[in-house]
């Protein structure tokens, strides 16, 4: 008997845990409560969609006690089978409600869906966000680099959120911004005077055009100095144009040493001509003296000429080597 109490209990339990689990009851007496209106029936089947009725309940009653209209039931259960975050969806509702932010159903979930925290962008709405850029290094006309940082202010643009650039395009136009602005400066100093310009140009561009910000401000945060790129180019092209002189004047001596060597060549060809010739000198003269236009006085005359021509070279060889 004993035992048949103790099974029937533990069947009733089970009864009773089956049944709470598909008739959410306590989390019906809770909507009802809070004055918002759903049947039992329609709790059991979003248990069988497998739909957590918990997250509905909680994010209608949210709706309903925020005083949001147009959420619906249907358009939540719709949302979460999409993929999205309903609970995301309904705090954004709410804040952009508080802060009087046009946002309605459809956008914030449209948003979500997109893949953005569309809660996270309707707090930036209200509180803008601080976007410290990386180091945007330009040179100005006068050839000295500049190593500039800036600080955006940004604020979420709702109608943009779908289909918007993000913070690196922004963050890349700025740069852009700031390296154009840099570039076109006569002097750096002008630059490190003036800070502010960089912002009044980058500003006056429309950087937030296409993306999912509004650019509220552009600081200058810090400028440093960095090298003298004009002197560095000036430097190389000087390097170069020594090069091209050597090679220049490295082919010109080329060509000297060449003529030279041709020279020589041409003067080593002279004197075989000549040592030829004076081979032939002895016959000559042997050929005048038999024919008799050749007179031993003129043969004497001619060896004192030869002799003083040698002489005067052995005077004038050492001059010469001096």
């Amino acid at each position: 008997m004993e035992i048949s109490i103790i099974i029937l209990g533990v069947v009733l339990v089970a009864l009773l845990c089956v049944f709470f689990y598909y008739v959410p009851f306590f989390l019906w007496i809770s909507a009802r409560v809070s004055g918002v209106r759903i049947s039992l029936l329609q709790l059991v089947l979003m248990r069988i969609r497998k739909v957590p009725a918990s997250v509905i309940v909680r994010a209608l009653i949210e709706a309903h006690k925020a005083g949001l209209t147009g959420v619906t039931r249907d358009d939540l259960e719709a949302h979460y089978l999409a993929g999205g975050d309903v609970e995301k969806v309904v705090h954004a509702l709410v804040s952009a409600a508080k802060a009087n932010i046009d946002l309605g159903f459809k956008m914030a979930t449209a948003i979500d869906l997109a893949g953005r925290d569309v809660f996270q962008a309707v707090q930036m709405s209200v509180n803008p966000k601080v976007i410290d850029t990386p180091p945007v290094t330009a040179v100005a006309k006068d050839g000295i680099q500049l190593i500039a940082k800036a600080r955006v202010t940004v604020r979420a643009n709702i109608r943009q959120l779908v289909g918007g650039a993000g913070e690196d395009t922004v963050l890349a136009r700025v740069g852009e911004g700031i390296v154009s602005s840099i570039g076109s400066s006569e002097s750096h100093k002008q630059v490190l005077e003036n800070p502010d310009s960089i912002s009044k140009l980058v500003l006056r561009k429309g950087l937030d055009s296409g993306t999912a910000f509004e650019i509220l401000s552009i600081d200058i945060a810090d400028i440093d100095i960095g090298k003298n790129i004009g002197a560095a180019l000036q430097i190389d092209q000087a390097q170069a144009d020594k090069n091209i002189a050597q090679a220049k004047a490295e082919e010109r001596r080329a060509m000297a040493i060449a003529l030279e060597q041709e020279m020589k060549a041409k003067a080593q060809e002279a004197r075989a001509k000549v040592i030829e010739d004076e081979a032939e000198l002895p016959k000559a003269m042997a050929a005048a003296f038999a024919s008799g236009n050749l007179g031993i006085m003129d043969y004497y005359r001619m060896k004192n000429v030869q002799a003083d021509t040698i002489m005067r070279e052995t005077i004038a060889g050492p001059a010469d080597e001096k």
